[in-house]
């Protein structure tokens, strides 16, 4: 599965962290990340990820290129809703294109953790027959 890794900055640490508990996971799948989020990842865990550009300078829209080519099978976009992005458009689009495109999406941290469990079980084997 290709899971895109993204977080804004006042949740980068928190990404960091879920990535070190769910390492083991994570491994079995191919990685993408803005960039900045992709480099903290492979600081703490070790992990492959495909950098891509950050955020702000183009990064999310990577992302939504890759969700609109179905070459992303779920994302996980831990957003601060309490501070806006300058790049807020983007970052819309991204959630409209998982939509749009029937992709998981998990914008916090629990819902991160309940898709990473489910991707686990095999619960996402419906993505290889959608695809």
């Amino acid at each position: 599965m290709n899971i895109a890794l993204i977080a804004h900055d006042a949740k980068k640490k928190l990404m960091q962290n879920f990535c070190i508990a769910y390492r083991g996971i994570l491994s079995k799948h191919n990685l993408y990340a803005t960039g900045t989020t992709g480099r903290l990842i492979e600081e703490v865990t070790n992990l492959n990820v495909h950098k891509l550009l950050a955020g702000h300078l183009g990064g999310m829209q990577q992302i939504g290129a890759s969700i609109e080519q179905d070459e992303i099978d779920l994302v996980i976009f831990l957003r601060d809703p309490l501070n806006p992005k300058v790049h807020e458009p983007d970052v819309n689009k991204v959630i409209r294109l998982c939509d749009m495109h029937n992709i998981p999406l998990a914008s916090n941290l629990a819902t991160a953790e309940l898709l990473i469990k489910s991707l686990d079980r095999g619960d996402f084997e419906w993505r290889e027959m959608y695809k």
